[in-house]
């Protein structure tokens, strides 16, 4: 898959721009704060529905507008599809797949597939479970409808049953909860075996990426942080025990403090955690060795890569490291943004040069760097 035109109105500091791409590496260049990440992001929001810097839509809207608008035009295997998200400062927003309006956002998901990398990624390795929680709902949402809607209906009945654990009446309580604990069984048994099988297989092609990247010095490994595997039906059995096993606390707590809300992945390098003992280079390398198998399993789902978008990731990396880089992403379509890439680096390759400048494509050519 590729995105082929990408349209801009109100979008961050873009007032009305339109960037064309091609199937291959394209090289978003300028100095700071001209508009090159909004671009990959605006490209995200069109695949998830949502910002992978804010949590507020009308902070991606223009400071002098009301509203914007963001459309994509991308190629695949199955054809061409049309994606666009139009949304205001009250947080109305109208979403159209090939210019018909979807009411949910889960029938946006799937329509247009991208990988999302940044410095502020490390959250993966650095910050707490919940933002490596959302690395493996933002991907499996994108790889599957039926993740998304599940972790929907996960979440709501979560909440139910949290609202009935503070309830007053114990023997209430306790009469009521095994209603919540059939349903959130069955929703959190679909959660967890997706999980499971992604990491199971996206474990080894990031080790084998970051043997790569680390040119054979550094091991990584990557398992999940829970007791529950085989089947579908193994899994909500046990779960489903589990939550029984734990009503005192649960009701002495007044919250469910098992399940898929309060999973963690492991990730260690050399045998050690990471995230306490790695160093900066070391978590930045681990963090961007699971992006790039990630892009791995959209292809082995779809038979085709996804999006690449990679912000401002040269920069975080010695020069011999960028050419490896740049070697493991070639064959994809990767929206690479920076503010000057070494000529060393991009030697005999392809490139889609961009210069934007205020929001404003000042320069755009197809070059192929010799020297």
């Amino acid at each position: 898959m590729y995105i082929k035109t990408l349209t801009l109105k109100n979008f961050r500091n873009y007032s009305e721009e339109k960037i064309e791409f091609t199937n291959g590496i394209n090289l978003l260049l300028g100095s700071n704060a001209q508009g090159k990440t909004n671009a990959g992001e605006a490209i995200f929001y069109l695949c998830t529905g949502y910002s992978p810097r804010v949590s507020k839509e009308s902070q991606v809207i223009n400071y002098e507008s009301e509203e914007a608008f963001i459309k994509g035009e991308a190629i695949s295997n199955y054809g061409k599809v049309i994606v666009s998200i139009g949304f205001n400062r009250q947080d109305k927003k109208v979403v159209k797949v090939n210019e018909v309006q979807v009411s949910r956002i889960g029938e946006l998901m799937g329509n247009m597939h991208s990988v999302f990398f940044n410095p502020g990624e490390l959250k993966i390795i650095q910050e707490s479970p919940e933002d490596r929680r959302r690395f493996l709902n933002i991907s499996l949402s994108q790889m599957s409808k039926a993740y998304f809607y599940a972790l929907n209906r996960y979440n709501k009945i979560l909440a139910q049953r949290n609202n009935l654990l503070k309830e007053k009446d114990v023997f209430m309580i306790k009469d009521t909860l095994s209603v919540w604990d059939e349903q959130l069984s069955k929703e959190a048994s679909k959660i967890i075996k997706a999980r499971n099988d992604f990491l199971l297989k996206l474990y080894p092609i990031a080790k084998e990426v970051h043997f790569s990247l680390t040119e054979g010095k550094e091991e990584l490994f990557i398992s999940k942080e829970n007791d529950y595997i085989g089947t579908e039906e193994d899994i909500k059995t046990a779960f489903y025990n589990d939550l029984k096993k734990y009503y005192e606390r649960d009701i002495k707590l007044g919250f469910t403090t098992i399940g898929p809300h309060r999973d963690d992945i492991k990730i260690l390098v050399n045998g050690e955690n990471v995230k306490v003992y790695g160093s900066q280079g070391q978590q930045r390398t681990a963090a961007l060795s699971i992006k790039l198998a990630e892009v791995e399993l959209f292809k082995e789902r779809f038979n085709e890569y996804p999006i690449l978008i990679l912000d401002d990731v040269l920069s975080e990396l010695d020069k011999k490291r960028q050419k490896l880089l740049m070697k493991r992403i070639t064959g994809m379509q990767t929206i690479l943004t920076a503010t000057h890439v070494d000529r060393t680096v991009v030697k005999d390759m392809d490139i889609n040069k961009i210069q934007i400048e205020k929001g404003k494509i000042k320069v755009r050519k197809n070059v192929k760097d010799t020297k």
